[in-house]
């Protein structure tokens, strides 16, 4: 199953245009990753993540790069998971119903470049394979974006 779910992210991604391969890459997990209520992208412009393509409720459109979760993971430079975000100090709660999350930074040449961001309701939700998964799925985003 995973070589299938791994060839179809990668033909979503072989789009030209770069802003209709995330908005798909965003549908395409929400769709296929179970117990999830929010995914998506938030791109460093100066000493901001703003907002790109995501599934899921209305999001914060812009966090600063020293506070919350998604910054936490920029300046590690590593993905970050929550399992319970209620007890991360600075947590920023664009949904309050969201209880777990894990984000991945996007890099390019070893430049982080954003972030696939990704909640659940559940607590706690996310276990070693999700974060294999979304380790593969940010690399081949990343490549993706490269170009």
């Amino acid at each position: 199953m995973e070589m299938t779910y791994f060839k179809q992210l990668k033909n979503l991604l072989d789009e030209d245009d770069k802003l209709a391969a995330l908005c798909n890459t965003a549908a395409f997990l929400f769709e296929t990753i179970d117990d999830i209520n929010w995914v998506g992208f938030y791109f460093i412009k100066g000493d901001e993540l703003v907002l790109g393509p995501f599934q899921g409720r209305v999001a914060c459109t812009r966090l600063k790069l020293n506070k919350g979760v998604c910054a936490f993971a920029v300046n590690a430079r590593q993905l970050i998971v929550v399992n319970n975000v209620h007890e991360f100090e600075g947590h920023i709660a664009c949904d309050d119903r969201t209880n777990a999350e894990l984000v991945v930074p996007l890099k390019i040449d070893n430049k982080i470049i954003g972030v696939l961001d990704v909640d659940s309701l559940s607590l706690p939700r996310f276990k070693k394979e999700d974060e294999d998964r979304f380790e593969i799925v940010a690399r081949l985003i990343s490549e993706r974006l490269r170009y």
